[in-house]
């Protein structure tokens, strides 16, 4: 129904004028109606879209500065502005309609010329099954109404769980799923820390306070500073970017809140290392006793091409919990024998990527292929496909 404005008399009424588009948003609606992943703009080149994992030009002329200046301008607010032009990068979310799709959106400059990438954020949170985050073979073996490994992360009281991985491995979906999970389920207090905000979370049976960098609050420093004094039960940092983060996360931890934060990190065990390599090594060894008595569990992840029809990509997962073997290699710098305790850990919910690719290849999930391109040791990883068993090292 069309809107209408009253007159001064307070009799006619006229049409409201409809709200105009950002111009940039044709470009958005091209990536949902492709169903895209991820929206590039450069200089020089047509827009660009990634599909299924791979980037699609689309039937456009190339872009200029002037067209850059006249699409991203309109979208930026005003402290968007100042920190792109101070720092030459800014993030922020922009939405199309009443939350009708919504962009994560990163601007930066390149060559002197703007550059954009925005990935697209689904509205609804996916469940764990629909994410793929369920392991096949563990699945099989679970007992009716017993939780699976995701979902037991989920339900500790307090201490640090990371989520690792590059840019665009589905790291912040997880976390929202987990998130979900525990708002769906538990009477607590979830605030998350998020630059920009991404999945838009309603009330359900917590009560879910989401806080945008920059506009609900001014950095991330007074976030983080007031986030305990906010009577959390649940806290999502964000990414584990340096001391202060860090410090903060544990912090959190220690006196009794669940905290969830991201690394960029390629595995369970170099998470270690990336962030001991936040101090000096002179604080290496408070830094281990820190994580050793206050992380829980480290996902690492990573999206593969899926040949399943009707799937674009799939998760690879790598779950470390932290146990009595892992707690003592982490206080002992034994960081090259995390591996090994994954794998021997097998039965208690945590899984190495060797052993998902096996499961992912078995299940008809990826080809073989791809999953001896992706492995940290393809001959390993072909031996178990063809079902002979490694016998597992002794590692203390």
């Amino acid at each position: 129904m069309a809107q209408t404005v009253a007159t001064a008399a307070g009799q006619n009424a006229v049409p409201a004028e409809p709200r105009k588009e950002p111009e940039i948003n044709k470009l958005f609606r091209a990536v949902v109606k492709l169903e895209g992943s991820d929206l590039h703009l450069k200089v020089g080149q047509p827009p660009m879209v990634r599909v299924k994992g791979l980037i699609r030009r689309l039937d456009h002329p190339p872009l200029t500065q002037e067209d850059m200046e006249r699409l991203f301008l309109p979208i930026m607010k005003e402290h968007h502005r100042k920190v792109f032009f101070e720092t030459g990068g800014v993030d922020f979310a922009h939405v199309i309609g009443d939350d009708e799709h919504r962009f994560r959106v990163n601007m930066f400059r390149q060559r002197g010329k703007w550059g954009l990438v925005a990935r697209r954020v689904n509205n609804v949170i996916p469940p764990f099954e629909k994410l793929g985050l369920l392991i096949p073979e563990q699945e099989k073996l679970r007992k009716p109404g017993e939780p699976a490994t995701i979902e037991k992360l989920c339900m500790f009281d307090q201490g640090l769980i990371i989520l690792a991985g590059v840019t665009g491995s589905g790291k912040s979906t997880t976390i929202a799923a987990m998130l979900e999970y525990i708002n769906a389920r538990e009477p607590v207090h979830i605030l998350t820390l998020e630059d920009p905000i991404e999945y838009l979370f309603q009330d359900k049976k917590a009560i879910v306070n989401q806080r945008e960098i920059f506009v609900d609050v001014c950095d991330w420093h007074t976030a983080l500073k007031h986030a305990v004094r906010q009577d959390p039960d649940v806290i999502l940092v964000g990414e584990l970017r340096d001391r202060e983060s860090f410090e903060s996360a544990v912090h959190a931890a220690e006196t009794g809140h669940l905290v969830f934060g991201t690394v960029h990190a390629s595995s369970a065990a170099s998470t270690i290392s990336r962030i001991l390599d936040l101090f000096p090594p002179d604080m290496h060894g408070a830094i281990r006793q820190a994580l050793a008595f206050n992380l829980k569990a480290v996902i690492c992840q990573k999206l593969l091409p899926s040949i399943k029809p009707g799937k674009s990509r799939v998760p690879l997962l790598e779950i470390m919990i932290v146990n009595q073997v892992i707690r003592e290699l982490i206080i002992k710098a034994e960081d090259k024998k995390i591996a090994d305790a994954i794998r021997i850990g097998y039965p208690e919910g945590m899984i190495d990527f060797n052993e998902h690719l096996r499961q992912l290849v078995e299940a008809g999930e990826i080809s073989r292929e791809t999953a001896l391109e992706v492995s940290p040791n393809p001959d390993a990883l072909k031996m178990a496909l063809k079902g002979i068993k490694v016998a597992q090292p002794g590692i203390l």
